[in-house]
């Protein structure tokens, strides 16, 4: 069996990897934009992965994909729920930018 640390090295570099092929496949993906269901921030398609309704940044795929292969989440909702706190400093930042902006 893989020792923790071995799993995330080898899923790091998975990861990695569908960025680039990504990007390789499709040069514009890394400057298109979406709001990642997991961690709530602005992040690059390149190496985005939809889970079911849920589409995840390159960032949070490689906590899923480390969450399944560990064992610690069965489901993408596992990670989802796990994440709210994320994604409620995320909108909580957003707002407070766009009031910056709006003052000036």
């Amino acid at each position: 069996m893989k020792s923790k640390e071995e799993v995330i090295k080898e899923m790091q570099l998975v990861v990695e990897q569908m960025r680039l092929d990504d990007i390789e496949e499709n040069p514009d993906c890394e400057n298109e934009f979406f709001t990642c269901n997991a961690c709530g921030e602005t992040k690059s398609l390149a190496g985005s992965v939809q889970y079911g309704a849920y589409r995840l940044c390159n960032d949070c795929v490689l906590y899923a994909e480390v969450g399944f292969e560990l064992g610690q989440i069965k489901t993408i909702d596992d990670l989802i729920d796990a994440m709210e706190d994320r994604r409620l400093e995320a909108d909580c930042e957003f707002l407070k930018q766009e009031q910056k902006r709006l003052e000036n």
